[in-house]
């Protein structure tokens, strides 16, 4: 079921982030956990060890109500500046952060980390380091010209982005306009990394249908070569469980680690 495309009002007035939590990251049933969480956490395992990319300060841009991408991160930024959109989202990371009874409960991927990076038994020290590593969640909008308006975001060593571009972006030209807005915002020489889903049209949360931009690897490369930066590495992958497309048709993963120039 294709949807049309969905408003940034449709997103305020219908998107739940607890749907959201439910239908893709609980530990039972979540239709993210598994195949799309494990490919994030590897390569950003992979890209924040062997692949030296640190520094400073680390900025999220949509970052939504989930905090999974940045575990790595915290190990090796300093600082982390998350960013939404929406209210809504903004305040559950604020629940997590503040370690609210009601807060989304993200134990079984933070875990997962921590097997990965061969400490399993220290998954409450890495979630302590995360909360103690953000320093700020700001309102964003990809498609302005200067998403953090009138807020003023100095240039950072990394931008990350991960499942938000293809909501906002009606087709690959609104996403290289949204890679060129972005641009600004990371220093000269530094990385930008995206990770999101090819070839989808949409996506459920709850009840409720969203439009997913849909584009493939080819046009998806020019846009970040168009937009000016250098793609250090690509990785793509296969969706291989398809029992639950009625959910979210998306039929592939990537990641694209890409640098600003100097």
């Amino acid at each position: 079921m294709a949807a049309p495309f969905t408003s940034q009002q449709t997103y305020i007035d219908e998107f739940d982030p607890r749907d959201y939590f439910q239908t893709y990251y609980a530990a039972k049933g979540g239709v993210l956990v598994g195949e799309w969480t494990e490919f994030v956490i590897r390569n950003l395992y992979e890209t924040f060890t062997k692949g030296g990319v640190r520094g400073d300060t680390l900025l999220d841009i949509g970052t939504g109500p989930t905090i999974y991408h940045l575990l790595s991160a915290c190990e090796v930024f300093d600082k982390i500046i998350v960013s939404d959109f929406l209210e809504q989202n903004r305040a559950e990371i604020q629940k997590w952060l503040k370690k609210d009874p009601d807060a989304l409960d993200w134990t079984h991927i933070i875990k997962f980390v921590c097997e990965l990076e061969g400490n399993g038994e220290d998954y409450n020290k890495k979630a302590e380091k995360l909360r103690s590593k953000v320093k700020e969640v700001l309102k964003c909008d990809a498609l302005k010209r200067k998403p953090f308006d009138p807020v003023v975001v100095p240039p950072v060593d990394c931008l990350i982005s991960c499942l938000c571009l293809e909501a906002p972006c009606k087709d690959i030209k609104s996403y290289c306009e949204a890679l060129k807005n972005l641009k600004d915002l990371v220093k000269p020489g530094g990385r930008l990394l995206i990770l999101s889903v090819l070839n989808a049209t949409f996506y459920n949360v709850g009840k409720k249908y969203f439009a997913s931009m849909t584009t493939k690897k080819e046009e998806l490369e020019a846009a970040f070569k168009e937009a000016g930066y250098e793609i250090e590495k690509s990785v793509y992958a296969p969706r291989i469980d398809k029992s639950k497309m009625d959910v979210a048709d998306y039929g592939d993963y990537y990641f694209i680690l890409a640098r600003k120039p100097k």
